[in-house]
């Protein structure tokens, strides 16, 4: 690894946040992993962080925790504590009214000057943090930030640019073959031609796979999610625009059962839906079970998953055409199952189980349940705040906004605040959760919590998905149309 060393300019904790920001940890796990557990060694053995650099501090705290080791965020305490101290006269909130005004006279900087890239970096932080944002999405961001630093990271480093931007095509021609294969594919189902209520979102749905994982040896989950993705805006949008109660009855009654002589007597573009389902499910477990070879059937796995998404979604139809507003954590319990995450997760570790074995799997299921939980609130309530204004105009089923305004009596702002929080705790509770599991679901845990982080993305400047924006159509061109420059010197 003579490549990537420590320099004078970049430690070694640089060095690994800038493999990891440039999209590169794949290649270079073994070296990140031996440099971040030599700093957790010298962290166990000292009982403290580099108490001279606050900036090495926090970066060692962030990546640890990010990579599952248990280090105490009480070190950062230390520096607060004494930047008050040093201060003398002001508290802690004055100093950060300092540090806000000088992000404001940032933005206050003449061409050539050097706070110009340090304005933009907060700007990019601020809208999206690195922990939450997705990391794909932000590597051409990264590399361009890094090409304006050139003579702050070493010389030996700088081909870690070139590398990244080799990359990062080589990766989009990967995935633009992928999404050519997904075309052809929706367009054979043809399920579009039948019906008319329904959302068509392949490639959004196909990017939004792309934020859960990139790599080329994750091909099998990205095809299998991308399917699934487009159906269950199918069925979301059978259940909440289309189907009459007793049409969503039957056709929930025909999931369960798996059994379409429960549809007969209904309209011809519900059973297409069902027939559509039945195949594309199919073709998901043999095309899983080709390649991760499971001792055991998983197509009741499928079955089972579909049948509880259609049971809390026909539970949320019920709502609405009875008028009824159910409490929060009654909601709840019922959005989590309807928001996707369940179904997503079940093919996210059947994808990524070693050897295909059954009870692995199984046991990979138990040992992530509260994470899936939420991950799927997360999903619920990005969609909730994004999309209750319209929905409330429309007279859709009740959300999380809705239920907390009747539940606590208090204004859709109030209730909006509320909700908001929800969020943040969740994700206090997500990320214990990665402290609490063990390298051998690493990789699965890390792509069930990129789901959240994708739906931080899609949600956070409208329903990029329901209403593709600008942002998501600038995401689509710069990840899967244009390749970058590379250098030629």
């Amino acid at each position: 690894m003579h490549l990537f060393i420590e320099e004078p300019e970049l430690s070694k904790v640089h060095v690994v946040d800038m493999i990891t920001k440039l999209g590169l940890s794949s290649f270079l796990a073994d070296f990140m992993k031996d440099s971040l557990d030599s700093i957790a060694s010298d962290i166990n053995k000292t009982n403290s962080f580099n108490k001279e650099d606050i900036l090495k501090t926090a970066l060692s705290l962030k990546l640890h925790r990010q990579h599952g080791y248990d280090v105490s965020q009480d070190v950062l305490r230390d520096f607060i504590d004494e930047m008050v101290s040093l201060d003398g006269k002001h508290g802690l909130d004055v100093i950060i009214n300092r540090v806000l005004e000088l992000f404001e006279a940032s933005h206050l900087a003449t061409e050539g000057g050097e706070n110009n890239n340090l304005a933009q970096q907060v700007t990019h932080a601020l809208k999206s943090s690195s922990h939450l944002g997705v990391l794909w999405f932000d590597v051409i961001h990264n590399i361009r930030t890094y090409e304006q630093e050139q003579d702050n990271i070493g010389n030996n480093n700088k081909i870690l640019i070139d590398l990244a931007k080799l990359n990062f095509n080589i990766t989009q021609a990967m995935l633009v073959e992928e999404l050519k294969d997904l075309s052809r594919w929706w367009n054979d189902v043809r399920l579009m031609e039948s019906i008319e209520f329904s959302r068509d979102r392949l490639v959004e749905s196909f990017l939004g796979r792309v934020g859960i994982s990139c790599e080329p040896h994750h091909a099998l989950l990205r095809k299998c999610l991308s399917k699934l993705r487009t159906l269950l805006l199918v069925m979301d949008d059978l259940y909440d625009i289309y189907g009459s109660l007793e049409e969503l009855k039957c056709f929930t009654r025909a999931v369960e059962r798996w059994d379409p002589q429960e549809l007969e007597q209904h309209p011809e573009c519900i059973k297409i839906c069902f027939k559509t389902l039945q195949t594309t499910t199919a073709e998901l477990v043999d095309a899983i079970q080709k390649q991760k070879g499971y001792d055991q059937d998983i197509s009741f796995n499928f079955n089972t998953a579909w049948a509880d998404f259609c049971k809390a979604s026909l539970t949320e139809a019920w709502w609405y055409n009875t008028k009824h507003i159910p409490s929060v954590d009654e909601y709840l319990r019922t959005a989590c199952m309807t928001s996707g995450g369940p179904l997503i997760s079940l093919v996210t570790i059947m994808c990524t189980v070693d050897g295909g074995v059954s009870d692995l799997m199984e046991d990979k299921l138990r040992v992530c349940q509260n994470l899936v939980y939420y991950i799927s609130l997360i999903i619920r309530l990005f969609n909730d705040l994004e999309t209750s204004a319209v929905e409330l105009e429309r007279g859709d089923s009740p959300s999380s906004i809705l239920c907390y305004m009747v539940e606590a009596n208090v204004t859709e702002d109030m209730a909006r605040v509320h909700v908001k929080q929800m969020i943040s705790d969740t994700w206090k509770k997500i990320n214990k959760e990665i402290l609490s599991v063990s390298c051998k679901q690493e990789t699965c845990v890390n792509l069930i919590i990129n789901m959240g982080r994708v739906c931080e993305l899609v949600y956070h400047e409208g329903d990029g998905l329901s209403d593709p924006n600008k942002e998501t159509r600038r995401q689509i061109k710069e990840l899967l149309i244009q390749p970058m420059k590379l250098s030629m010197d």
